[in-house]
């Protein structure tokens, strides 16, 4: 590319932030060279802009030599490498830069920095740190700079603790559109939903920027309801969606909800609004098909991301595959991937191992883990030794597992030892079981899932004082049982039941059709398995709390309200015992349907009489 003489150093600057906005690396590259040839590198503005322009097309390693280059880098190049920092690297490297700013080139920062300083706390959680800037600023010159203001409110907010974001909100004299969003974002973020929809009411402006703050928070904060709420309630108004992020946002509530039907309509709305290229959006379509049971419409949506895909792309349709079963999918979406020319990141193994734990692929679970570190230099967390351990304790290797659970780096939690006591279990061994559960119950563990387990293991080796010392603990730490619920979804139509209760209205209808199916199953050899009903019941009671469980109660519902042939998908808050996985293979066959299950491990699809998983879940 040659640039007609004479180009102005407004000209050049304004290419600059077009190559930065629209991310055009060759564009960035051939400025790059101009300004070396007409000795304008080292002239400001042009290092900051250069830098934010390679920095936003994904080039760090020219965006690095480049500040390597300038001999007397000035605060603007400080700010952009700093804000590149926070964004892709560690906080110790950004807290790295920031010292050799201050000690090398005496530079002491400036709001900008200060507010990506703040910035980078809120992104790595750091509060500590952030209320030592916090100190700093206030007896700065910048102790009532609205900008850093602005940041410390997001910050005090992402650590969860929206008082002080509003101390820090309330110092703020004249409140900014940023202020007022990011005070609305943190309240919606922490769940203070009132409090939330008070101050942004409030509001003289109410942009799509303002929405994307709340319904996103929303999100976050677990309130996926009310921020598709919210979203219609934007679309009344007829506030111009010009950005995908709000899109991407409501379909992540969707798929956290299992609304296939709602998303699907997201789904038409993105393309109407021609935003069926956005990598973004595509990724959380991927997400959502996935989540919503639906895994054929997920890999369509993966194979429709025309560019490059990124690694939250294959990451997302690897994880997808793996918790639909698919694990043979998920390997080979991840020779592509490497193929491709794609790194994996920390996320994309726990995918892969997880989908090796659930068929019993050992030797490659093993060979993945060791290629982590080896092959990627990534190194294992406590979540990938956590997933290797189910492998091995799933498949029975339960002395490997217990070595592993003694020998790695990090000290097992309540997910780890949990694991290894449902293995012990399932295989038998008792005297492992017991040595597993004293560890364990020794955690005092925070989920109600892990003292059923616990009580479950006491009571088949009979320990019955330790039983009772089980529950006791429980109730000690005012941890209830987490009653079952499932939701289905048939047309317009939505559904939440849990167990032991049937809606009114439709009682007699489930029943009679759940005692119709019970009869053909006992007449194909159908006996009920009570082992995961609590002992202090007998036969009779323990069968009737089975025959209540709320996944057969939906699964009836939707029996009775959809049409013939069509496939029935329940989500289920709990995992899926092993007489109700019985039990939805044999309807599946009775009906001539397909019954998607997503429990709190994993997908189900049963169909003929068969499931997805193999029966190894």
């Amino acid at each position: 590319m040659q640039f007609p003489p004479p180009v102005t150093a407004q000209i050049l600057l304004s290419l600059l932030r077009s190559a930065a906005s629209s991310q055009l690396p060759a564009l960035t590259r051939h400025i790059h060279a101009h300004l070396l040839k007409s000795c304008l590198l080292h002239s400001s503005p042009f290092p900051s802009s250069l830098f934010n322009a390679y920095t936003k097309s994904d080039l760090h390693l020219d965006a690095y030599i480049l500040f390597d280059e300038i001999p007397h880098p000035d605060i603007c190049l400080y700010s952009s490498l700093l804000a590149a920092h926070a964004r892709y690297n560690s906080l110790s490297s950004f807290l790295s830069i920031f010292r050799r700013m201050i000690s090398v080139h005496f530079l002491l920062p400036d709001d900008f920095v200060l507010a990506t300083l703040v910035n980078a706390c809120a992104r790595f959680l750091s509060l500590r740190l952030g209320r030592q800037v916090h100190a700093y600023v206030l007896v700065s010159t910048f102790s009532s700079d609205d900008i850093v203001k602005s940041s410390l409110v997001d910050m005090y907010s992402k650590c969860g603790l929206p008082n002080d974001a509003r101390w820090v909100f309330d110092s703020i004299e004249l409140k900014s559109f940023v202020s007022l969003t990011a005070m609305v974002s943190g309240y919606a973020a922490n769940g203070w939903i009132a409090e939330a929809l008070e101050l942004f009411w409030r509001m003289p402006e109410r942009s799509v920027f303002v929405w994307t703050a709340l319904i996103s928070g929303l999100v976050r904060s677990g309130n996926g309801f009310e921020g598709l709420n919210l979203f219609v309630e934007m679309r009344r108004e007829g506030t111009r969606i010009d950005d995908a992020f709000v899109l991407s946002s409501v379909v992540s509530a969707s798929a956290d909800m299992a609304m296939l039907a709602i998303g699907k309509q997201l789904h038409c709305l993105s393309v109407s609004l021609g935003y069926e290229s956005n990598m973004m959006l595509g990724n959380a379509f991927v997400d959502m098909y996935a989540k919503c049971s639906d895994i054929a419409s997920s890999r369509m949506a993966f194979d429709k991301i025309l560019m490059n895909k990124c690694v939250v792309s294959w990451t997302t349709m690897i994880v997808g595959e793996a918790q639909h079963g698919r694990a043979e999918e998920s390997l080979a979406l991840f020779d592509r991937m490497v193929s491709s020319g794609v790194k994996p990141n920390e996320i994309t193994f726990v995918g892969l191992i997880y989908a090796c734990s659930h068929i019993g692929l050992v030797w490659k679970g093993r060979e993945l883990f060791d290629s982590m570190l080896k092959d990627y230099g990534i190194k294992p967390s406590l979540k990938h030794y956590t997933c290797l351990l189910d492998l091995l304790s799933r498949s029975g290797h339960l002395s490997e597992a217990e070595s592993l659970i003694q020998i790695m780096p990090y000290e097992p939690d309540e997910a780890s030892w949990a694991a290894l006591l449902s293995a012990c279990n399932k295989h038998g061994d008792i005297q492992l079981g017991i040595h597993v559960a004293d560890k364990l119950l020794r955690l005092k563990p925070q989920v109600s899932s892990t003292y059923i387990l616990l009580s479950n293991t006491y009571a088949i080796a009979g320990k019955w004082d330790s039983v009772a010392n089980a529950r006791k603990l429980m109730d000690e730490m005012e941890i209830k049982k987490q009653p079952g619920y499932s939701w289905i979804e048939v047309g317009r139509e939505g559904c939440l039941f849990q167990a032991g209760v049937v809606p009114l209205h439709m009682r007699e209808n489930i029943l009679a059709l759940l005692k119709e199916l019970m009869e053909e199953m006992k007449r194909r050899g159908y006996v009920p398995d009570t082992s995961s009903v609590l002992h202090d019941l007998d036969e009779d009671e323990k069968e009737l709390q089975l025959f209540m469980h709320s996944e057969r109660l939906a699964v009836a519902f939707g029996l009775l309200k959809s049409a013939s042939g069509m496939t029935i998908r329940v989500l289920k808050n709990l995992r899926v015992c092993g007489d109700c996985h019985t039990v939805m293979k044999l309807i599946s066959s009775i009906s001539g349907r397909e019954i998607v299950v997503r429990d709190a491990n994993r997908f189900h699809h049963f169909e003929c009489g068969r499931c997805s998983c193999g029966d190894f879940w």
